[in-house]
């Protein structure tokens, strides 16, 4: 029988990042799923996986903090033995407009999204180059390629995680470990079911394709990016934006 590949999804327990777990475990890969706030219902999500006979490994850590991520991915190693794949999921939002923007929005943003990527991937490819096999996938945006009023940091973490996937694609690709970034639109999540019609509305005139993407839409994308079908795509930023930046 096949040995069963290994996925590391951050922030994999809810929007998109649930998302991308799911799709991964309905194609046979046992999950370690990264979470940091107890209110999340991981137990749920745990036994909604082993239904589907994949092992689910459940870590809460805080990927801004070295010594947190370290535990984790010795913890994921310890249980599987490799991560195959790894899905830099994990981020926050702290929305206003430069002016207003404290010094603390700023920081904590860029030290989850950027710094907390950074970390992730510098712990599991120690393990990843041992293999010399891996893929890594990194959460950007479309705002870190074109920008966005109210979001200098948000957009200034995601531009830094695209500059971060090229270096590293550009770095590991000699170990055969590929390195690729998603930079999702709008997608409908429960950031974004807050908003009124009037303001969906006026999303979706700007996007092409007239409507928010899906999560399911992304995580897709995500899953052929850690599989062998993309075995020749590295250091690629793909966005996943109905057409809103091309």
């Amino acid at each position: 029988m096949e040995e069963r590949k290994v996925v590391l999804v951050t922030g994999g327990s809810r929007g998109i990042g649930k998302e991308v777990a799911e799709v991964y475990a309905e194609n046979g890969y046992d999950v370690v799923i990264n979470y940091v706030s107890d209110k999340t219902d991981v137990e749920g999500i745990k036994k909604e996986f082993e239904e589907k006979g994949v092992k689910c490994l459940l870590v809460k850590a805080d990927v801004s903090k070295a010594e947190d991520v370290n535990n984790m991915v010795e913890s994921a190693i310890a249980e599987f033995g490799k991560i195959d794949v790894l899905v830099n999921n994990a981020g926050i939002t702290r929305d206003t407009l430069l002016m207003r923007m404290s010094e603390e929005d700023f920081d904590k943003v860029i030290e989850i999204n950027l710094k907390g990527t950074y970390l992730v991937t510098k712990s599991v490819t120690k393990y990843m180059m041992k293999k010399r096999q891996g893929s890594i996938i990194n959460l950007a945006s479309v705002v870190g390629v074109v920008g966005n009023a109210g979001q200098c940091n948000y957009s200034a973490s995601k531009a830094g995680i695209i500059g971060f996937t090229k270096s590293v694609a550009k770095e590991l690709a000699s170990r055969n470990i590929r390195a690729n970034a998603v930079a999702p639109g709008f997608i409908a999540t429960d950031m974004t079911s807050v908003l009124s019609d009037s303001v969906k509305e006026s999303i979706n005139a700007q996007i092409p394709l007239k409507r928010m993407g899906t999560a399911r839409e992304v995580a897709e994308v995500i899953y052929f990016l850690g599989s062998e079908k993309s075995s020749y795509i590295t250091g690629q930023v793909i966005n996943i934006d109905g057409g809103m930046v091309m």
